[in-house]
């Protein structure tokens, strides 16, 4: 079964690189360590160092499992080469209006980078799938949990190709 594929920007595999990194190089050895101190010191059904160590070695290993299928399953999509910019597709930043023109705005970026909070949405969530492909002017529904809203697409914008950037 070949796992399914992940659309990243490069920020975003950058920092689940570095997430990796840190885990298996930094966070695991250390762990490994208290661990093998830990189990040097006898009893270890009442060995608080040694017990933590070994949860913690386990959610660290998982963490890094779950890590590297996402990476593996990567693709790297730099939102800079879009070459429709008059579309809101992967990396887009848009800028919508609700019925009473209450603007908000979103980037469409990978699943493993989302964060509402902030604006970066998801690009299976279903505001997502809804905004794929429209045009400013257009209006979409998204079917939420309080009921159907729908927005109008005020403005799309992508960054800067990286060889006009700072230009």
């Amino acid at each position: 079964m070949t796992p399914k594929s992940n659309p990243v920007t490069p920020a975003g595999y950058a920092a689940m690189k570095a997430r990796y990194d840190h885990l298996l190089g930094t966070e695991r050895p250390e762990i490994v360590e208290i661990v093998s101190w830990a189990a040097g010191n006898g009893d270890r059904s009442e060995n608080g160092d040694y017990l933590y160590g070994r949860k913690r070695m386990r959610e660290i290993d998982r963490e890094l499992a779950h890590l590297a299928r996402r990476l593996k399953a990567a693709r790297v999509i730099d939102p800079a080469d879009q070459p429709d910019t008059s579309r809101a597709f992967f990396g887009a930043t848009i800028t919508l209006a609700d019925e009473d023109d209450v603007e908000r705005i979103v980037t469409l970026v990978g699943d493993d980078e989302q964060d509402a909070g902030t604006g970066r949405i998801g690009w299976s969530s279903p505001l997502a799938r809804a905004l794929k492909g429209a045009a400013i002017g257009d209006l979409r529904s998204v079917r939420l949990p309080g009921g159907v809203k729908e927005w109008e697409i005020v403005a799309i914008s992508y960054p800067l190709a990286r060889e006009h950037a700072g230009a």
